[in-house]
């Protein structure tokens, strides 16, 4: 059975970082795909864990090679998915999980329609500035712009297939396990297995 892709979106601070840890602490096969990215590395961030940390020139000779699913500039840094990397796990029968902005869930959605997208929806825009102020780690003009460009991509959740609503962390991440769960069990991911159970009815 081929794995899922889950492509997992929220406005800067909306939590999806937090929550996607949670799923893969407590859900087996499922991986995280690393983005590249030209944003400078965070302090505790680890290069091929968080991100793929590159050069503008090296990003731009993966884009000009094709070597991207999607890739787009999110507030003044470019990020972007390795084709290779997904189309590995999901052929080896591994789910995983694809943290990305509204820009680049619209290209993937595009090329990969049948990926499941899930939209984290922070309870308020003032719970969201208290999150993004309280991590440190943007300067004021980055706070700024993250909380200008959130009042537009809030406005996308409609475009995608489960909206959860981040207000308490335990009840949110349970809610993404149950969307995984859900969506591993539809009959047209099992059809190998379900037809081998219905042939040993040995019908007459």
């Amino acid at each position: 059975m081929k794995g899922i892709l889950f492509i997992i979106t929220s406005p800067s601070g909306g939590g999806k970082g937090t929550l996607i840890k949670e799923i893969l602490q407590t859900m087996e096969n499922i991986s995280y795909s690393v983005s590249s990215t030209t944003r400078k590395m965070r302090e505790g961030e680890i290069h091929g864990k968080d991100y793929f940390f590159v050069s503008p020139d090296e990003f731009e000779n993966l884009a000009r090679q094709g070597d991207f699913l999607e890739y787009a500039n999110v507030h003044g840094n470019f990020y972007g998915t390795l084709q290779r990397q997904v189309k590995m796990e999901t052929e080896s029968g591994r789910d995983i999980i694809l943290e990305i902005d509204v820009q680049g869930a619209e290209s993937v959605k595009a090329k990969m329609p049948e990926a499941v997208s899930v939209f984290i929806l922070p309870p308020s825009f003032e719970v969201l500035r208290k999150r993004l102020v309280s991590r440190r780690t943007e300067s004021k003009a980055d706070l700024q712009l993250r909380l200008k460009n959130a009042k537009t991509e809030v406005k996308y959740y409609k475009q995608f297939d489960y909206v959860i609503i981040n207000e308490e962390k335990t009840r949110a991440a349970e809610n993404l396990r149950s969307v995984i769960a859900a969506e591993r069990l539809r009959s047209v991911r099992q059809t190998e297995e379900i037809e081998s159970i219905i042939s040993s009815f040995n019908f007459f």
